[in-house]
C-alpha cells in the first residue's frame, strides 16, 4: 500500500521572488506547492541589458514557474520589464505584498524551505502579531546542529537573515530603504550599544556607510539597521528549516559553493516550545558574525602585526622617518 506523505498547508500568503534561474526557482515552488498557500505573490526584476541572453533566461524562469503552479490559489504577479537591481526590486516587491496583506512569508528563488518552515512561520506570525518587540521570523539557522540556544525551539537575535522569513505589515512600515533617518556620524555610537566587539562594530559601521552611500545594491542590510535602531528583536529557529541552494558559479553574490552557509541541511522541527526569556542570544549572534565577517582572520592578522619582531621593525622605521624630517 502506498502511503502518501501529508504536508502541512500554510495559512499565510507567500511572496516568491524570481530573477533569471528557473532551476532553483522550480525547486522552491515545489516546496511552496506542498504547503498550498491560498495566495501566491510572484515578483521578478527585469533583465540587465549588459548581460547577453539574460532577457530569455528571465522570461523562461517566469513562464516555467507560472506553468508549474498546480494547486488552486490566487496568483498575483509584479514583473518588471527593466532592471532596477536587488535593492529596489526586492524591497518594492515586499512593499507590494503588504499593500494587500497584514502578514506574509518571503522566499527568494534559491531559498529552499522544508515543510516545517511554513508551520513555524504560521504559528509565530499568529503568536507575535501584535507584539512590536518582534520584527521578523527567520527559518535559517547557521549554528551547528549540536548547538541550541536558550530553552525554546527558537531564540531571539539582533541579526536579520533574509533566507526564508516572515513578518508583518506593521514591521515593514518601519523599513527605511535609503536609511534617510540615520546620520553617518551618529551610527557608531548606536551600534556600540548593541555590539561590544570593536571589530564587529567596525564592520557594521562600514556596511552602514556603504549601504547609505549606494555602494551596495541590497535591501536586507537596511532591514537590519531598521530593527536595530528601533530596539526590536528577530526570531531564529533553533533548527535549520531553509537551505540556500543558489551558491556557485551561476549565483550573483554567493559564488563560493564551499561556503559554510551553502546547502545547510534541514532539521525536523519538534513541537514548538517558546523561550522563557525575551533577550537576544549574544553568543549565537557573535558566532554568526565571526563567520560572516571573517573576524578570526582579522584577529590573526592583528596578532601577527603585534609580534615583537614586527613592532621592532615599525619602531626602526619610525626612527628613520624622524631623522629624515627637515629640522
Amino acid at each position: 500500500m502506498n502511503l502518501q506523505q501529508e504536508y502541512y498547508q500554510t495559512t499565510s500568503p507567500i511572496l516568491l521572488i524570481l530573477f533569471n534561474r528557473w532551476d532553483t526557482a522550480l525547486q522552491v515552488l515545489e516546496a511552496i506547492g506542498q504547503a498550498k498557500p491560498g495566495t501566491l505573490y510572484i515578483s521578478a526584476d527585469g533583465p540587465r541589458t549588459s548581460r547577453l541572453g539574460e532577457d530569455l533566461k528571465c522570461l523562461e524562469t517566469k513562464i516555467k514557474v507560472l506553468v508549474a503552479i498546480d494547486w488552486e490559489c490566487e496568483v498575483k504577479t509584479f514583473f518588471r520589464e527593466e532592471n532596477v537591481g536587488p535593492k529596489e526590486a526586492i524591497s518594492s516587491a515586499i512593499s507590494w505584498m503588504f499593500e494587500h496583506e497584514e502578514q506574509g512569508i518571503v522566499l527568494e528563488h534559491d531559498c529552499l524551505p522544508s515543510n516545517d518552515f511554513f508551520k513555524f512561520c504560521d504559528q509565530l506570525l499568529y503568536k507575535y502579531k501584535f507584539d512590536s518587540r518582534i520584527w521578523l521570523i527567520s527559518g535559517s539557522n547557521f549554528q551547528s546542529r549540536e548547538t541550541k540556544w536558550g530553552d525554546g525551539s527558537y531564540y531571539y537575535s539582533n541579526l536579520t537573515n533574509g533566507w526564508g522569513w516572515a513578518t508583518w505589515k506593521r514591521s515593514w512600515e518601519l523599513y527605511d530603504k535609503d536609511l534617510k533617518k540615520y546620520n553617518t556620524d551618529e551610527v557608531r555610537t548606536q551600534l556600540e550599544k548593541v555590539f561590544n566587539d570593536k571589530l564587529i562594530v567596525d564592520r557594521w559601521e562600514e556596511i552602514f556607510n556603504q549601504t547609505k552611500g549606494n555602494q551596495i545594491d541590497t535591501w536586507d542590510y537596511q532591514a537590519t539597521f531598521t530593527h536595530l535602531f528601533n530596539h526590536s528583536l528577530n526570531i531564529v529557529s533553533n533548527y535549520n528549516l531553509v537551505s540556500n541552494i543558489g551558491f556557485g558559479e551561476f549565483a550573483e553574490n554567493t559564488l563560493d559553493a564551499n561556503s559554510v552557509f551553502a546547502n545547510v541541511p534541514y532539521e525536523r522541527l519538534p513541537d514548538l516550545v517558546h523561550p522563557t526569556y525575551m533577550l537576544p542570544e549574544i553568543g549565537a549572534d557573535r558566532r554568526t558574525l565571526y563567520e560572516e565577517f571573517h573576524i578570526a582572520d582579522k584577529l590573526a592578522e592583528i596578532q601577527n602585526q603585534n609580534k615583537p619582531r614586527r613592532r621592532f621593525k615599525r619602531w626602526l622605521k619610525s626612527l628613520f622617518v624622524k631623522k629624515s624630517l627637515p629640522s
